[in-house]
Parts: C-alpha cells; sequence; structure tokens
C-alpha cells in the first residue's frame, strides 16, 4: 500500500495540475474522478493571472493584441507561479520573459515597455510610507555628511532603455496613433525616473549623468562615493531632498566603497 501523500505533497500536485495542466501527480494521489473536477477550476485560475498581468502591463497588452498577450501569459505562468496571493505584486519577471520569449523578438523596445509599466505599477502599488522631513536631515553633524546614505521611498524607481520607452508607453495609452507614427526609435537611450505623487504616477526623462547619480544615491552609497561628473551633487540631492523621495537614513563604515548597494527596484537598467 501507498503512503498516504502529506499536505504539502498534494498542494504542489494541484499547483503542477492548476498552472502546467499536468494532472498525473494528483490524479494518483486522489480518488477517481475527482482530479477531473480540477478543470473547473484551471480556466479561473489562467484567467484570473492573466488578468492580473493585463491589469500591470496594459500597453503590451494593446501592443501584442488579446490573443497573443493571453498566450505568452500562459507560458510565463506556467513556469512562473505567483508566491503569494496578493496579485498586484505579481509579473515582476515578466519583461524579463518578454525579452527572451521568441515570438516577441520583431518588437524590440517591448520588454523594455514592460519594464517601465511595472516600475509603474510598483510605485502605485507601494507601501505609503511617510517621507524623511528635512528637519531630521539638518540636524546631522557637518562631519557625518560623507558617511551618510539615503533610504529612497519604496514608491520611486528608475530605469534605463535603449528606446523612447515613456513615449511609447504614453501614446500606446492614450491610443495616439499619430504620436506612435512620429516616433523614432533610434533617437538614442532614455533615463527615466518614476515617482508616486499625490496627482497620480509620474514618469520624467533625465540626463544621463543625473540618472547614474541618481541611481547611485538611492542604491544606498554614501555621499563620499558620489562622483558622478557633469554635475551639482549638492543641488542634485537638495532636489531630491524637496522632492521627498526619502524615508530615511543611515550611516556606512569608514570606507565609503564597502557600503553595500541596496538597490532592490529602485534602479532597473538595461544596459
Amino acid at each position: 500500500m501507498q503512503p498516504e501523500p502529506t499536505l504539502l505533497e498534494v498542494q504542489r500536485a494541484a499547483r503542477k495540475s492548476l498552472l502546467a495542466g499536468d494532472d498525473g501527480d494528483i490524479a494518483a494521489m486522489l480518488a477517481d474522478g475527482l482530479a477531473d473536477r480540477l478543470n473547473i477550476y484551471r480556466n479561473t485560475v489562467l484567467l484570473g493571472l492573466t488578468n492580473a498581468l493585463r491589469l500591470s502591463f496594459p500597453a503590451v497588452h494593446r501592443l501584442v493584441g488579446n490573443d497573443f498577450f493571453a498566450g505568452a501569459a500562459a507560458i510565463f505562468i506556467a513556469g512562473h507561479p505567483p508566491g503569494a496571493a496578493w496579485l498586484d505584486h505579481y509579473g515582476a519577471g515578466f519583461p524579463d520573459f518578454l525579452r527572451r520569449f521568441p515570438p516577441a523578438a520583431s518588437l524590440v523596445y517591448l520588454a523594455d515597455v514592460a519594464r517601465l509599466e511595472w516600475l509603474v505599477n510598483c510605485a502605485i502599488h507601494a507601501a505609503d510610507v511617510s517621507p524623511l522631513a528635512l528637519e531630521q536631515v539638518a540636524a546631522i553633524p557637518p562631519h557625518d555628511y560623507d558617511r551618510l546614505r539615503f533610504h529612497p521611498h519604496p514608491a520611486v524607481g528608475l530605469l534605463d532603455a535603449k528606446f523612447p520607452v515613456d513615449a511609447i508607453w504614453r501614446a500606446v495609452l492614450d491610443a495616439d496613433d499619430a504620436a506612435l507614427a512620429t516616433l523614432d526609435l533610434d533617437a538614442g537611450p532614455v533615463w527615466l525616473l518614476v515617482e508616486r505623487l499625490p496627482t497620480g504616477t509620474e514618469v520624467r526623462r533625465l540626463t544621463e549623468p543625473a540618472w547614474r547619480f541618481a541611481a547611485d544615491l538611492f542604491g544606498g552609497r554614501p555621499l563620499a562615493a558620489l562622483d558622478q561628473p557633469g554635475v551639482d551633487a549638492a543641488v542634485l540631492l537638495a532636489e531630491h531632498l524637496a522632492a521627498q523621495r526619502f524615508v530615511g537614513f543611515s550611516f556606512t563604515g569608514a570606507n565609503p566603497e564597502a557600503a553595500p548597494a541596496t538597490r532592490s527596484n529602485v534602479a532597473a537598467s538595461g544596459a
């Protein structure tokens, strides 16, 4: 007699059946006919996860059409099942999946549009954390400035891309065919800052030096290690502080270069 499967084994077999359509394991564990009933839920699960991806990547959905998106989503879901019930945070790996997805190869900018949409999604659903007060920064002793590093707000993100993905994203969501027709994909890369404001989520372009400064600053490098040519570090830091893009600060050790980076989704580089 075969030993009774554990609850974890049943859960894994059920997930395999629901997401990959493989009923072999679950059929061996359940009574005759019960495995077939999972088919009732399979489409519901697939449609729910596909819709979650569609909500997070609306421009990608419009660019490729419903059938293409549904097919790509099904393959992605089978290999990347959600790890939590909060589906607003599902789809972090979808841009990289699209980058490697052969049928999407002709749309060379598609993965970068998806990267931008994911940062927008992260900004929308980020925790509502109180920003760093300027009074707290003013109270820092000058002799600690070099060791100072700032913690970015979770609703702030950075992205660089080879194509004008911000313009593509806006034109697609606005259904502005004229703007899409005049886009120059060879115009050069863009460096973008994504943030959530009281008026909504904003995507704005930065210069490359300002973007690289922000990437180092938001990535946790101490002030002594922020040496970007072509920028006025004091002015840029003041702008970020005034825009309330930080939630706190800490101090690194004596060696600034040894400071660990804490980029998470803050800097998404396409390089």
